[in-house]
């Protein structure tokens, strides 16, 4: 079972181009504990800036840096990241398309018990929303690797968002299929499925598993790890749906400017077919742990299955 959160994957790659790359800055909002960034801050301490809690001044600071040629990450919770420094990634790093990389950490409802005010159930629509500002959820850790390793290379603005615990593995460290922006297929690419799952962030780690019990009780079902909420891979949502009968997308977000509402519109202008769209609801979310929370509303690999068989029927 891995142990290893995503973004202790971030600060370990981050540090791993640090070495040679002295253009490469990290900001935090008081938040360097919780995005497990102590050790570069401690290592590189001229490479690092601790604005405090100052999530605007955050995102500006980090927009100043990259206007001087600067790689800049600034990592705080995704739940103040998304919205109180929203005007600011709109016009100092979408705007401007500066290259400036927000690190959402601990999103979704990764912090559970502190409730609505700590979770992130909007900011894939919120960021999805700004031109020129794209957005990733990666679903391990060794995806996440890849990922940054990515961004590392351009110099465009992004949204990342990571939960806060550790997730299971997808992938190995010697067989990470990745291509930047474009989805990774986990099964069924090239057949003729009953259903097309396709999911992002931890929720394809559920979808997985669902597409087994659904194997099980002789449904076949294809599996897209969207990982690249936008852009889009429009490409792969169409090849999936054309080989399925109905498309499921699953997510730890609103029901609302999601990943669901995305691939809706996409098949429903291309190759209309049924869309289930799982997310969190449209109320606040009860308080627990993540597990606790996706096992309430059916966002587990049994309760996907469940809805899959029952649209099935």
């Amino acid at each position: 079972m891995n142990k290893i959160p995503n973004r202790q994957i971030i600060c370990e790659t981050l540090m791993a181009h640090a070495e040679t790359d002295k253009d490469i800055f990290v900001l935090c909002s008081d938040s360097r504990g919780s995005a497990s960034l102590v050790p570069f801050a401690e290592k590189f301490p001229d490479q690092f800036v601790e604005v405090g809690i100052a999530e605007q001044n955050l995102v500006s600071l980090a927009a100043g840096l990259a206007a001087c040629g600067k790689k800049a990450f600034a990592a705080s919770p995704a739940c103040f990241l998304s919205t109180r420094s929203y005007e600011q990634a709109k016009v100092d790093c979408a705007y401007s398309n500066t290259n400036v990389k927000l690190i959402g950490i601990s999103g979704g409802v990764s912090y559970g018990a502190l409730g609505m005010s700590h979770h992130s159930a909007q900011d894939i629509a919120a960021m999805s929303a700004l031109p020129n500002m794209r957005v990733y959820l990666p679903s391990d850790r060794h995806q996440t690797k890849r990922l940054i390793e990515a961004l590392l290379e351009d110099e465009k603005p992004a949204y990342i968002r990571v939960g806060r615990n550790p997730v299971e593995d997808i992938y190995s460290e010697s067989d990470c299929p990745f291509e930047m922006d474009k989805a990774t297929w986990l099964q069924g690419r090239g057949k003729t499925v009953k259903a097309a799952l396709i999911a992002c962030g931890e929720m394809v780690h559920p979808a997985l598993e669902a597409a087994e019990i659904l194997e099980q009780a002789g449904i076949a079902a294809s599996v897209l790890d969207m990982y690249c909420v936008k852009p889009l891979d429009s490409e792969a949502v169409i090849e999936a749906a054309k080989a399925s009968d109905i498309v499921v997308t699953v997510e730890e977000h609103s029901p609302y400017g999601g990943l669901g509402a995305m691939v809706a519109q996409v098949v429903g202008e291309h190759c209309p077919r049924k869309v289930k769209c799982l997310s969190l609801p449209d109320a606040p979310v009860i308080t627990g742990t993540s597990p606790e929370v996706f096992a309430h509303y059916g966002l587990t690999g049994e309760g996907i299955a469940a809805v899959v068989e029952e649209i099935l029927k």
